[in-house]
C-alpha cells in the first residue's frame, strides 16, 4: 500500500493530530483504497480521520467522516468481511483517544457521532445516535452519555435507569451519584446500587471499598444539596475535608453551598483558597464573580475575569463573570453574556439567575420569570424561588408570589431565607404586615445573623411608622455585625425624620466600611440636597430613576 494506515494510528497515539489529519487524506484519496474490494480500508480510515478531527475540536467534520465510514462499511459484502476479524466483534476502544488498527465497530462509530453532537449541545441528535446502540452492546462511557441526554432531554426516569446502571459497574463515578441525587434517589437507594460482588480470590470486587465509608458520606452529603438541606451538607462535606484537606473539589463545593446560603465572607474564603492551590480551576468562578461583586470587590473581580479569559475563553463560567462585571456599566452588554453562557450550556444554572436578576432590573419582569423558572427546573435551589417571588411581587402577581414562597418553605423547612420569602409577600399589601412582621421574626429566631430579615423588619417598622423600633432594631445588629447595609438602612431611618446629621454618619460610615456602595452614594447626594433646603424629589428623571435603582440593589442581595 502507499500509505501505511498503521502510521496514521502511530500519530494520533502520539497527539499530532494534524499529521494524522493530512495523512489520513493521502490515504483515502490513494487508488488501493478506493478500490472496489477494499471498502473496509476505506471505512476504517475515514473512522481514523474522524478520530484525529475530533481531538482537534472540528466535530462538524469529525461528523461527516464517521458518517462517511458507516455508509462504508454497510456497503461492506457480508462474505468479503474477514470472519477472523468482524467488525462488530472488534476491541477498538470507544474513545476516539484510542487507535487500534482494526476493523471499525458500528456502535463505538455511532457513540463517537454521538459525542459530537452532545459537545454542539444538539441533544436530539446525539439521543438518536445513542437509542441506535442495542443496550447489551454499550460500555460505561456509552452508558454515561445517554443517561446525561435523557436526562437532558427530561426523560427522568429512563435516565436515572441508566445511572444506576453507571453505579453497578463502578461507585466512583460522581456525576452519576450527583445526577442520582438531583432526580430524587435517596442515598441509601444510591449505596445500595454500590458492587459487592466476590471475584476468584472471595473478596468483593471493591474489596477496597468496604472502609470507603467517605464515599457513603458523599453520596449522604449530595443527597442533602439535593433535597435543599444546606445546614446537613455543608456538615458532611466539612467532615469530609478534614480527612482529605485541602481537597479542591471539596472546597469548590463547601462554597458554592456557603454562596447560596448567604455566607458570603466563608464561600470567599474558601473560593480564594481553592485558587491558590490551583490558580486554572474554572468550576463555581462564576459564583465567586457575584460574590466579590456584592463585596464591591471590583479590583478582585477585574483580575478573575482576566484570569478565566487566559485559561479557557469558551466555558460559560466565563460569560456569567462576564456578565457580572459589566452589569453596572451597560446591563444590555451583561444580558448577552449571560445569555451566552446558556448557549454554551442550556444547563448552566448560574446563567439562567444572572439572566433573571439582570432582566428583573431592566424592568422586564416577564421575562426574569422565564429565566428564573429555568434554573429551578434544572435545579431548584433559594436563589431562584427569590427571583420568581421578587418577580412577581414587580408584576403585582401576589398570588404566584405567594405560591412560590410558600413552595420554598416546604422545600426548605428550616430556612431562614424562605421564611423570609413569605414575609416579603404578606409585607407588599397593608393587610399582611402583621403576618409579614411574624415571619420576619420567625426567621429571625432560626438564624440571628440573617441580616436581610433584620433589614426586611426595619422596612416593616419604618413603613408603619415605628422609626424608633427600626432603629433599635438596627443599632442592635451594629453591635455584632459591622454590614454597610445596615448603617445604609439607618441613615435612611434618620432621614426620613429629618435626623439628617445622624442620617449623614451612618452614610459615611457606610462607604468607610464599603467605598463602591451605590445606595451609600445616592443617598448621601440626597441628603447633602436635604442639607442645602433643596427638594431631593424635584422633578429629576435621574434622581427619580437613583432611588429605584437603589432599592433594585439592595434586592439583588438579597437575590444572590
Amino acid at each position: 500500500m502507499d500509505v501505511p494506515k498503521d502510521q496514521i494510528a502511530t500519530l494520533l497515539e502520539n497527539g499530532l493530530y494534524d499529521s494524522a489529519q493530512m495523512l489520513g487524506c493521502f490515504l483515502v484519496s490513494s487508488p488501493a483504497v478506493n478500490a472496489e474490494t477494499s471498502l473496509h480500508l476505506k471505512a476504517e480510515s475515514l473512522a481514523l480521520i474522524g478520530d484525529s478531527l475530533f481531538r482537534e475540536r472540528e466535530y462538524r467534520r469529525a461528523i461527516h467522516n464517521y458518517k462517511q465510514a458507516l455508509q462504508y462499511y454497510k456497503m461492506i459484502p457480508k462474505q468479503n468481511t474477514p470472519s477472523s476479524r468482524s467488525p462488530l466483534s472488534s476491541n477498538r476502544s470507544s474513545s476516539p483517544n484510542s487507535y487500534n488498527v482494526t476493523a471499525i465497530n458500528e456502535n463505538e462509530v455511532k457513540f463517537k457521532i454521538a459525542s459530537c453532537h452532545y459537545t454542539l449541545n444538539e441533544n436530539k441528535a446525539a439521543l438518536v445516535e445513542m437509542e441506535g446502540i442495542p443496550s447489551k452492546a454499550r460500555n460505561l462511557p456509552m452508558n454515561l452519555l445517554l443517561a446525561k441526554l435523557y436526562r437532558n432531554s427530561r426523560h427522568n426516569r429512563a435516565a436515572v435507569a441508566i445511572y444506576k446502571e453507571c453505579l453497578r459497574h463502578c461507585p466512583f463515578i460522581f456525576e452519576a451519584i450527583t445526577a442520582l441525587a438531583e432526580l430524587g434517589s435517596t442515598a441509601k437507594d444510591i449505596i445500595s446500587l454500590f458492587p459487592q460482588t466476590p471475584n476468584r480470590s472471595g473478596r468483593a470486587q471493591y474489596d477496597h471499598f468496604e472502609p470507603c465509608r467517605w464515599l457513603q458520606r458523599y453520596v449522604e452529603a449530595q443527597c442533602c444539596m439535593a433535597s435543599n438541606d444546606y445546614k446537613g451538607g455543608l456538615e458532611l462535606f466539612a467532615d469530609l475535608l478534614q480527612r482529605f484537606p485541602n481537597n479542591i473539589h471539596l472546597l469548590l463545593e463547601i462554597a458554592k453551598v456557603e454562596a447560596i446560603v448567604g455566607k458570603n465572607e466563608e464561600a470567599i474564603m474558601n473560593f480564594e483558597k481553592a485558587r491558590s492551590i490551583d490558580p486554572y480551576i474554572m468550576t463555581y468562578m462564576d459564583e465567586y464573580a457575584m460574590l466579590l461583586k456584592l463585596k464591591s470587590d471590583y479590583s478582585k473581580l477585574n483580575k478573575l475575569v482576566h484570569d478565566l479569559l487566559n485559561i479557557d475563553p469558551a466555558r460559560p463560567e466565563v460569560f456569567v463573570v462576564l456578565s457580572v462585571l459589566w452589569e453596572r456599566k451597560d446591563e444590555r452588554r451583561a444580558l448577552s453574556y449571560a445569555e451566552q453562557s446558556i448557549r454554551i450550556d442550556e444547563r448552566h444554572i448560574p446563567g439562567y439567575i444572572m439572566k433573571g436578576n439582570l432582566l428583573l432590573t431592566m424592568k422586564r419582569a416577564e421575562a426574569a420569570v422565564v429565566a428564573f423558572r429555568g434554573a429551578q427546573e434544572l435545579r431548584p435551589d433559594i436563589r431562584s424561588y427569590q427571583g420568581l417571588v421578587h418577580t412577581y411581587l414587580a408584576l403585582s402577581k401576589i398570588k404566584e408570589a405567594l405560591y412560590a414562597a410558600r413552595e420554598a418553605m416546604k422545600a426548605m423547612p428550616q430556612s431562614a431565607k424562605a421564611l423570609k420569602l413569605v414575609g416579603d409577600v404578606h409585607a407588599s399589601n397593608s393587610g399582611g404586615r402583621e403576618k409579614a412582621k411574624k415571619f420576619y421574626e420567625s426567621a429571625l429566631r432560626l438564624e440571628p445573623g440573617y441580616l436581610g430579615a433584620a433589614l426586611a423588619l426595619a422596612e416593616l417598622h419604618v413603613t408603619e411608622g415605628r422609626n424608633g423600633d427600626a432603629v433599635s432594631l438596627l443599632e442592635r445588629y451594629l453591635k455584632d455585625w459591622a454590614d454597610d447595609s445596615l448603617h445604609v438602612k439607618l441613615a435612611q431611618v434618620f432621614a426620613a425624620t429629618n435626623m439628617l446629621q445622624e442620617a449623614l454618619s451612618h452614610y459615611q460610615a457606610a462607604l468607610r466600611l464599603n467605598a463602591q456602595n451605590e445606595a451609600a452614594k445616592r443617598g448621601l447626594e440626597r441628603l447633602e440636597k436635604q442639607m442645602k433646603g433643596v427638594d431631593p424629589d424635584a422633578p429629576e428623571e435621574d434622581d427619580d430613576n437613583d432611588v429605584e435603582d437603589a432599592d433594585g440593589d439592595q434586592e439583588e442581595t438579597e437575590l444572590l
